[in-house]
């Protein structure tokens, strides 16, 4: 679903859930964002993000974006894993 330019920051752009099944350090996951885009992640409970609006769009400067996931347990050696999206955004003021 696109995300209008005028979008409020803080806006809600998906819901991600990321799991674990291993106990004490190695089943502690740490998830980001990649590029650095006008979004990022809130951790809304135990394995549950937000993937949420950080900044204003203009959708005459980018008209979509491709965001990554990426996620990483607290093993040694660490297992990553990672979750393409594409955010298109909408234009609010064209006819």
């Amino acid at each position: 679903v696109p995300v209008a330019e005028d979008a409020s920051v803080g806006t809600v752009v998906a819901l991600l859930s990321v799991s674990d099944r291993d106990s004490g350090e190695n089943g502690r996951v740490r998830c980001w964002v990649w590029p650095a885009s006008p979004f990022g992640l809130e951790a809304t409970f135990a394995g549950s993000y937000s993937l949420v609006l950080r900044e204003a769009l203009d959708r005459e400067r980018v008209s979509e974006y491709e965001v990554e996931v990426r996620a990483e347990d607290g093993g040694a050696p660490a297992l990553r894993a990672s979750r393409g999206l594409r955010v298109p955004v909408s234009d609010v003021n064209d006819n």
